[in-house]
């Protein structure tokens, strides 16, 4: 299915390949970007149509408007909702994030406002994550008589450490985009203006890298975390062993060697 198929097919987000950047936008503004069913379905579809695209090496998630990347989950589809129904709802937004987080190419998130609750959730599955100054980050579900729901209790704690995720996640306090990066849960803080051409600059810069070779450090990054240092020093020599298999490799170092420009074809 073509990028543009894809966009015509969804109503909440906006999916547009532009180069080698898959652009994914919430598009809800008047909800300030909120997550319902709908919404997550359509990530899914968006999520599934850039891996499945070769032209796409790097996608941008970012949010419409200029209040809200995601302000959280729509409040009014969860209240009409019953334990069993929001188990479900939970299960597909945490499938959707891993999804996201495992998808084999880098994915930034472009922080433009408000990313509480599902949305800092959203945010802290994507590889990167870039604040403009105004962004505001928070897990305040507690309020609202529940917990995190789509992974919020168990990457806040991976990001920040155990500490400071349970103060954020037992009080629902925000926080602004200056204090999330001192506690290390975005990489950088911009001007808002730049938001968006920072998060181009990254990407293009991962691009210039064997595609084989950055696939394989997400997974190791991913899967090494959540194991022992041993399991995980494993894991990287046996990624290592598989890179240094490829064409990309005998390219890279060649043209390390010859002191030109790596042509990497993917292989």
């Amino acid at each position: 299915m073509s990028a543009t198929e894809v966009s015509t097919s969804l109503e909440n987000i906006t999916y547009e390949v532009r180069g080698s950047i898959a652009y994914i936008t919430m598009n809800r503004p008047k909800v300030m970007n909120a997550l319902n069913r709908k919404t997550v379905e359509e990530l899914n579809t968006a999520f599934h149509a850039a891996k499945e695209d070769a032209t796409v090496k790097g996608i941008i998630l970012t949010g419409a408007g200029e209040k809200a990347f995601i302000a959280g989950a729509d409040i009014a589809e969860l209240s009409a909702i019953d334990g069993e129904k929001a188990g479900e709802f939970s299960e597909k937004g945490q499938e959707t994030l891993l999804f996201l987080e495992t998808l084999g190419k880098p994915v930034i998130a472009a922080v433009n406002g408000f990313a509480l609750g599902g949305g800092c959730e959203t945010a802290m599955a994507c590889t990167i994550r870039i604040a403009a100054e105004n962004a505001k980050f928070g897990q305040p579900e507690v309020k609202l008589g529940i917990i995190p729901g789509y992974g919020g209790t168990q990457r806040l704690p991976r990001l920040v450490g155990k500490g400071r995720a349970l103060q954020l996640i037992l009080t629902g306090d925000l926080i602004d985009a200056h204090e999330a990066h001192r506690i290390g849960l975005v990489n950088e803080v911009v001007p808002a203006a730049d938001l968006i051409p920072r998060c181009e600059a990254i990407l293009k810069q991962i691009d210039a890298n064997a595609p084989i070779a950055i696939r394989y450090a997400i997974d190791a990054v991913n899967k090494g975390v959540d194991t022992d240092l041993t399991s995980g020093l494993e894991l990287e020599a046996k990624y290592f062993a598989l890179a240094a298999g490829t064409e990309d490799k005998k390219e890279g170092t060649s043209a390390f060697v010859q002191k030109r420009a790596p042509q990497f074809q993917g292989k």
